[in-house]
This record gives structure tokens, C-alpha cells and sequence, in this order.
């Protein structure tokens, strides 16, 4: 078993925070947070954001020369998950696969443990 959790990102997440980025006014040092947090319709809720900060805990992934920061605690809820950007006619929007998730709301940013 890895020492940290697995956590991956889709070829679309990638390419899309690397538009999203390159798009700022200034994007030297930015990277897309994931996070989750307490809250949402089922407990848990995940959170996307832009962020220069870097913190002790937080572990870099990168793909495709996109990088994502994760906080530690985030990090265990979302072993085994991959983050992914979908694009479809009812709307564009990030995603999280998450194979720890018991139930998760038609939003799709709320999720529940079992």
C-alpha cells in the first residue's frame, strides 16, 4: 500500500485547469485546489478554487502540466478517486469520482461515507 493516498486527474481535468489558468491575469504560481469539506446535502462537499498558497500538508499531483494541491485530510476522504472535467450540453463542470463515496446528491459536489 502507497505511504499517500491515490489520487489522480483526468486527461479533460487537466487540459481545462490549464486553460483556466493560462486565462488569468496572472497565473505564474496557480494551481487548482481541491478540497473537501463539511457541508452539502450529504455531509461532505467538494470545493474547487484557484490558489497560490502551499501548505505543509498540502501533497502537489500534477498531470499534463496542470497541477493540483490537496490538503492531507482532503487527501484520505479522496483515496482511489480521480478528478475529471465534463463537458456536455447541460453544462461543464469539474467532477470527482470517488469510489469512497456511499451516496452523493444530483449536484454532484455532495457526497456521503459509508
Amino acid at each position: 500500500m502507497p505511504d499517500t493516498p491515490n489520487f489522480s486527474i483526468s486527461a479533460s481535468a487537466a487540459a481545462r485547469i490549464c486553460d483556466i489558468i493560462s486565462a488569468q491575469p496572472d497565473p505564474n504560481g496557480l494551481a487548482l485546489r481541491v478540497a473537501v469539506l463539511a457541508g452539502g446535502c450529504n455531509g461532505f462537499q467538494y470545493q474547487f478554487k484557484l490558489d497560490t498558497n502551499r501548505n505543509t500538508d498540502d501533497q502537489i499531483l500534477t498531470r499534463d502540466g496542470a497541477t493540483v494541491v490537496v490538503d492531507e485530510t482532503s487527501l484520505d476522504l479522496l483515496d482511489g478517486a480521480e478528478l475529471d472535467f465534463i463537458d456536455k450540453l447541460m453544462g461543464a463542470h469539474f467532477t470527482v469520482a470517488n469510489p469512497n463515496a456511499a451516496s452523493s446528491c444530483g449536484c454532484g459536489t455532495s457526497f456521503s461515507l459509508a
